[in-house]
C-alpha cells in the first residue's frame, strides 16, 4: 500500500514501569501479586466531576451511561492510599530521578516546576477516579526524524481481574509516559521508533521487563479521516500489523461514507417495539429478553456487514457503542437468518417497520432501559458513518483488530491535584544527572573488549540477564563462557519448565566459577543448574551429578579405548580422531572439558598412527 498517497500520520504514546522499591504517591512496595493471596475487598461507584472549565469530560461522561459497581482486590502489601482512604504520599523522587534521565537522553528541556495533575478515570482502573499525572519534560528529539513532545510521569491504573474487578497491587507503581509528534508515515516506521524507544528505556537498566510492563498506545489517522487513539499495544511485534488494519478500517469506513451519500441513506432516529415479532421465536438471547427494540436504517443494506477489518464490520462497531449501555450486543439484518432467528421472522420484521430491500434492520434485547440506552448509541453510531471517521479511543484486539471504547478525551478530564506539592527541578540537579550507555553502543563494546561475537553481544545487551552477565565479567569469569551459560544454559533451563527464579544469580555464579576453577566441565552446566534448581548445594551438585575427572583418571581411560580400537585407528589413520572422540565424549561427558579430551586423545593416538 502506498500510505503516503493515503496521507498516513501515526505517534506513538508509550507508557513504561519503572523499577522502584516504591510506588508513585505511597511508600505501599511496588510488587505485583497473585489475585489468590488477596486478604480483602473494597467495593466503590465511580462519578464523574466538573473540571475548573465548568465542563464535564465527554469520555468520563460516556462510561457512565451503565453504571456499575467496581469491586477492589487489596492486599498485605496494599494500603490506604491505594483505596482512596488516605491522602497520597509526595512524588517519589526515585520515579523523578528516572524521568528526568529518560528526558536528558532525549534532549528535552524540564519544566522548573512539576505539578501534578488529577485525570478522570471512571472505567473502574482507579479506586479514585482519576489518575494522578506530572508533566515534566518538553521538546526532545529522537533520530533527527521525530519530535518527543512531552514525558510526564504517572502512576500505574488498577489491574483488571474480569469485567467490574480490579487488582489493587499494580494501582499506583510509576509510570514513565513518553509522546511522540505524529511524525511516521509508514506502519514499519512504527515499529522502528517503538522499538529505538524502548531500547533507551532499557538502557536505563531502571525499568521494570516483561510483558506488560510496557505499553505502546497508537495516535493514526489518513487524509479525509480523523485521530483515533489505539491503546494498549503491549507486544512490539504487533505494532505494524494494528497500523495497517486500522489504515484498512478507515479506508473502509470512508469507502462507506461515500456509498451511503450515493445512496441518498437516511437515518431517522425512529425506535419501534418488535417483541411481539419475535414471540414465538427459537432464538436463546431473543426468547429471555425482556423487550426488544428496532430501528431501520435506509439505504444501509449490505453495509452493516461489510467487513473493516478482519473479522470486524460496520455492525461490529455499532455493537461496541451499544454495550455501554450494558446489552450483550446486538442483531441485524444483514447477517439475518441465524443465531436462531429464521428467514420469516426477519421477512415479518422487515414488514413490520416498512423497511426496503436497500434498507437494514437492527434490533437489541435485553431490558427496556437498557434497550432504550442501546438503540440511541446504535443511532448514533450510523449516523456518523456519512462523517466517515469518527474520533476515538480504541482497544486491541487479538490479531491487531480493535474495537471501540470510547470518545477521545479532552481538556475537561484534566484538573489540578491539592494534595501533593510541586517539586523544584534547580539548573544544578539538571546538569548532575548522568546519562547511561545506550544498549547498542554497550552491545558494540562486549564485541571489542570481550570478544563476542556481534549477534551474542547484542543478545547479551538487550537481555534481562545483563546485571548478571556484568557482574560475572567484573568477578573474573570469562566474558564468552559467562554469555554463553547465560544465554543458553538458562534459556534451556526454561524450556525444561524450569523457573529461571529457581537458580539464584549467587548459585549461577558458584557454578560458573566451578567450572573456571576445573572442578567440572563446561558441557555439566546444564545439569550441575538443574540440580541447584532443585535445592542441591553447589558443591553437592558438582561432586553428584559431574564428578571431575583427573587428568591421570582421563589418560587411564582413553588409554584403555585406544588399545580396544587399535587395528580401527590403524586402518583409519587420522580420519579415526572422530569416532573415538566420541566415544571417549560419552563416557567423560560433564566431567572434564572437551579441549582437555582431544589434548590427551591425540597424545594416545600418536603411538598408534
Amino acid at each position: 500500500m502506498d500510505y503516503e498517497a493515503i496521507g498516513l500520520k501515526a505517534g506513538l504514546e508509550i507508557h513504561q514501569q519503572l523499577n522502584t522499591k516504591e510506588k508513585l504517591f505511597s511508600h505501599s512496595p511496588a510488587v505485583f501479586r497473585d489475585t489468590a493471596d488477596h486478604n480483602g475487598e473494597v467495593s466503590r461507584y465511580l462519578r464523574v466531576a466538573t473540571s475548573e472549565m465548568g465542563d464535564v469530560d465527554r469520555a468520563a461522561k460516556e462510561e457512565l451511561m451503565n453504571r456499575r459497581l467496581f469491586t477492589y482486590y487489596t492486599y498485605d502489601s496494599t494500603g490506604l492510599v491505594e483505596i482512596d482512604e488516605e491522602p497520597p504520599a509526595p512524588l517519589n523522587p526515585d520515579a523523578l530521578d528516572i524521568v528526568l534521565t529518560l528526558a536528558k537522553m532525549f534532549d528535552m528541556t524540564p519544566l522548573p516546576e512539576i505539578c501534578t495533575m488529577r485525570k478522570m478515570v471512571v472505567d473502574g482502573s482507579a479506586t479514585s477516579g482519576f489518575q494522578r499525572t506530572a508533566l515534566v519534560a518538553l521538546n526532545g528529539a529522537i533520530r533527527n526524524t521525530c519530535r518527543i513532545e512531552t514525558v510526564a510521569v504517572e502512576e500505574e491504573a488498577c489491574q483488571r481481574v474480569e469485567d467490574t474487578i480490579f487488582s489493587v497491587d499494580r494501582l499506583g507503581i510509576p509510570l514513565i509516559e513518553i509522546t511522540t509528534s505524529p511524525c511516521m508515515k509508514t506502519p514499519e516506521e512504527v515499529h522502528e521508533i517503538a522499538q529505538y524507544i524502548g531500547m533507551i528505556l532499557r538502557s536505563t537498566g531502571r525499568v521494570k521487563r516483561g510483558i506488560g510492563t510496557i505499553r505502546q498506545d497508537v495516535n493514526i489517522s489518513i487524509r479525509d479521516g480523523a485521530r483515533v487513539e489505539i491503546k494498549g499495544v503491549q507486544e512490539l511485534d504487533l505494532v505494524t500489523e494494528v497500523v495497517r488494519r486500522e489504515v484498512q478500517r478507515q479506508l473502509s469506513l470512508l469507502a462507506i461514507k461515500d456509498e451511503l451519500l450515493a445512496r441518498d441513506a437516511l437515518v431517522n432516529g425512529e425506535v419501534y417495539d418488535v417483541t411481539a415479532v419475535f414471540r414465538e421465536t427459537k432464538s436463546q438471547v431473543l426468547k429471555k429478553a425482556q423487550v426488544i427494540l428496532g430501528t431501520v436504517l435506509h439505504g444501509f443494506n449490505g453495509l452493516v456487514g461489510m467487513e473493516i477489518q478482519p473479522d470486524r464490520r460496520l455492525g461490529s462497531e455499532m455493537s461496541d457503542y451499544a454495550k455501554k449501555c450494558g446489552v450483550g450486543g446486538l442483531f441485524h439484518t444483514d447477517e439475518l437468518p441465524a443465531y436462531g432467528v429464521t428467514a420469516d421472522e426477519v421477512r415479518i420484521l422487515k414488514e413490520t417497520l416498512g423497511a426496503g430491500p436497500e434498507d437494514a434492520v437492527v434490533i437489541v434485547a435485553s431490558t427496556e432501559q437498557k434497550c432504550r440506552c442501546a438503540m440511541q448509541m446504535i443511532i448514533r453510531r450510523a449516523k456518523m458513518a456519512f462523517e466517515g471517521i469518527p474520533e476515538e479511543t480504541r482497544k486491541m484486539l487479538e490479531g491487531g483488530s480493535t474495537a471501540y471504547m470510547r470518545p477521545l478525551p479532552g481538556a475537561a478530564r484534566m484538573y489540578p491535584e491539592t494534595d501533593i506539592l510541586s517539586v523544584s527541578v534547580s539548573k544544578e540537579y539538571w546538569n548532575s544527572i548522568a546519562t547511561p550507555e545506550l544498549l547498542t553502543v554497550r552491545a558494540g563494546r562486549f564485541v571489542s573488549e570481550y570478544g563476542l561475537d556481534p549477534g551474542m553481544a547484542h543478545q547479551m545487551a538487550f537481555s534481562e540477564k545483563l546485571p548478571l552477565f556484568e557482574r560475572a565479567v567484573s568477578e573474573g569469569i570469562r566474558p564468552v563462557f559467562a554469555a554463553r551459560t547465560i544465554l543458553a544454559s538458562l534459556k534451556e533451563l526454561s524450556r525444561a519448565g524450569i523457573s529461571e527464579d529457581a537458580v539464584p544469580d549467587d548459585s549461577v555464579i558458584a557454578v560458573m566459577k566451578a567450572i573456571e576453577a576445573g572442578n567440572a566441565a563446561k558441557e555439566a552446566v546444564l545439569d550441575i543448574l538443574t540440580a541447584c534448581s532443585k535445592g542441591m548445594s553447589i558443591s553437592d551438585a558438582v561432586s553428584r551429578v559431574a564428578p571431575a575427572f583427573s587428568r591421570e583418571e582421563l589418560q587411564a581411560l582413553v588409554h584403555g579405548i585406544v588399545s580396544d580400537r587399535a587395528e580401527f585407528i590403524r586402518s583409519r589413520g587420522k580420519a579415526a580422531l572422530g569416532p573415538v572422540m566420541g566415544v571417549v565424549m560419552k563416557e567423560v561427558r560433564g566431567r572434564i572439558d572437551g579441549k582437555v579430551v582431544s589434548e590427551v586423545l591425540n597424545d594416545e593416538l600418536g603411538r598408534i598412527v
